[in-house]
């Protein structure tokens, strides 16, 4: 199963989201063809109304956990309520910042 694949599953069954994108973005960086290192992660759950963003982030980080440790080098997350999905970012997903490493 592609790493891709594994977030993916692991989110849905953690998060149960209202939307989940999961982006392979490691085409953008020095790294070999077919590398899955890089990835962008945006998701919409009920699980983060009255969460602040970093409560957010590490609870996605630590379904993730396994796979941050072993085969992620980066990941842009993007983690929304719906309400703020909806009032802000459902037609514009936001784009990750250019690699900055790596002699690219």
């Amino acid at each position: 199963m592609s790493v891709a694949a594994v977030i993916e599953e692991k989110l849905l069954v953690a998060f149960s989201p209202l939307h989940l994108d999961v982006v392979n973005e490691s085409n953008n960086h020095n790294v070999p063809p077919g590398s899955e290192s890089h990835f962008k992660v945006t998701i919409v759950s009920k699980d983060f109304e009255g969460e602040r963003l970093i409560k957010r982030h590490r609870a996605v980080n630590s379904v993730l956990s396994e796979e941050l440790a072993e085969k992620i080098h980066a990941l842009a997350l993007h983690t929304y309520t719906e309400k703020e999905w909806h009032d802000h970012y459902a037609a514009n997903t936001p784009l990750s910042p250019n690699c900055v490493g790596g002699g690219k």
